[in-house]
């Protein structure tokens, strides 16, 4: 079987079963969170009042739900393909290797915001409280998640304007993915207005969060010029396109779990984390990000191709690629400062107390960490702030829900 000639033994066997298997256990763990969301929210808890980051885990689940079917599709048709002798994607035998390219990107790009929306929730609960402000436009966010959750799964061929597509899917796919910066733009208008006039504290959690909304925004403008095809057509498989999605995954993701872990630490542990460690590791990290993953465009832009491990010295490339490489040790101290200040922390940290940050959300309420139980009494919500009404009952803003 020709599928077999190309790639024989059965190391694909095992990938394609690791995929299938892998898909199983992400779509149950999607069903968990959105029937927890669904059906056990406490009393008042409803979906106007929901904290931003539930609703980016579920539309993330919903995504789920529709993306993974198509991945595991392609790789039962690649099993068939290779014991029971059809050829859905051998095009010695009428097969379409294009056709395995729209299974894996109707998948692969929804799953760059499968990705990225739990970063904005990440985002959405620590900005807030690091500015002393209501999330500014709370109705918009929570629609700008849901029309990116639709949108973002109808972009998959803007990985493929080199294919062939034709003029008509290459406009419809450039249409789309240009639509699909409105409601992420929204988002980053909304996070620059809740910091625009707050009492804003630095904290390491927040310093990662306000390099996520400039890195952030770098990696949109560079995807609004790749989504137009004449400009892919060019870049496409470049280092231009690495660095992009770098981005995405260093740039926003990376960035922001870094905050995640910063706020959340002292819940999860009782102890907090050591700031000044904290921002050894951010600016050495925040250094050597740009100095890998800005550089990294301009040989993109000089030609240079993905997945080559050497070139010839005359390409103009080597000065670039010094550059990237030097940042690669920035990320490996700033890295080796935030695994020491884990460690660390967790033994000998100060002791967090249950609310070392004056937040508002009901986690916080709790003791830190939380017991098995989480609260003795199951709370009642009455805003979008449940924490900052029990704490300031007296302030006229308490329960106000613009």
């Amino acid at each position: 079987m020709t599928a077999k000639v190309f790639s024989p033994g059965h190391s694909t066997d095992y990938w394609a079963l690791g995929i299938l298997l892998s898909g199983i256990g992400t779509i149950g763990t999607a069903l968990n969170i959105v029937t927890t969301t669904i059906c056990m929210r406490c009393r008042g808890m409803t979906l106007n009042r929901m904290p931003l980051l539930v609703w980016l885990y579920f539309v993330t689940c919903c995504m789920v739900f529709l993306a993974i079917g198509p991945l595991t599709a392609a790789q039962i048709m690649l099993l068939i393909d290779r014991y029971l002798g059809a050829h859905f994607f051998d095009t010695q035998a009428g097969g379409s290797a294009v056709l395995w390219m729209h299974f894996f990107w109707i998948f692969g790009h929804p799953e760059v915001y499968i990705l990225v929306l739990p970063a904005f929730g990440f985002a959405n609960e620590i900005i807030p409280v690091f500015s002393r402000k209501a999330i500014f436009g709370y109705p918009a966010m929570v629609a700008a998640t849901v029309a990116i959750g639709f949108i973002s799964l109808s972009v998959w061929a803007h990985h493929m304007f080199t294919v062939g597509l034709g003029a008509g899917a290459n406009a419809f796919f450039t249409l789309a993915t240009m639509i699909i910066a409105v409601p992420t733009g929204i988002k980053i208008f909304n996070w620059i207005a809740t910091l625009w006039g707050g009492k804003i504290r630095f904290t390491v959690a927040m310093m990662f969060c306000a390099a996520f909304l400039f890195q952030f925004l770098v990696a949109g403008l560079t995807g609004i010029m790749l989504s137009s095809s004449p400009f892919d057509w060019q870049l496409s498989g470049s280092y231009f396109v690495v660095a992009h999605f770098h981005y995405v995954l260093v740039g926003a993701i990376l960035f922001t779990i870094f905050a995640a872990f910063y706020y959340w630490f002292p819940k999860m542990s009782g102890r907090m984390l050591n700031e000044r460690l904290g921002k050894w590791h951010f600016w050495l990290f925040l250094i050597g990000f740009h100095l890998t993953f800005d550089f990294m465009h301009i040989p993109g832009v000089l030609g240079m191709p993905r997945r080559i491990y050497t070139y010839q010295f005359d390409r103009g490339w080597a000065i670039w690629n010094l550059i990237v490489s030097s940042g690669v040790v920035f990320q490996v101290l700033a890295i080796a400062c935030f695994v020491f200040n884990l460690v660390q922390s967790y033994f000998r940290g100060t002791i967090a107390g249950p609310d070392p940050w004056d937040a508002w959300t009901l986690e916080w309420s709790t003791a830190s960490p939380p017991p098995s139980y989480n609260f003795a009494a199951i709370p009642e919500v009455k805003s979008r702030r449940p924490l900052w009404d029990a704490k300031h009952p007296d302030d006229p803003d308490s329960n106000y829900e613009p």
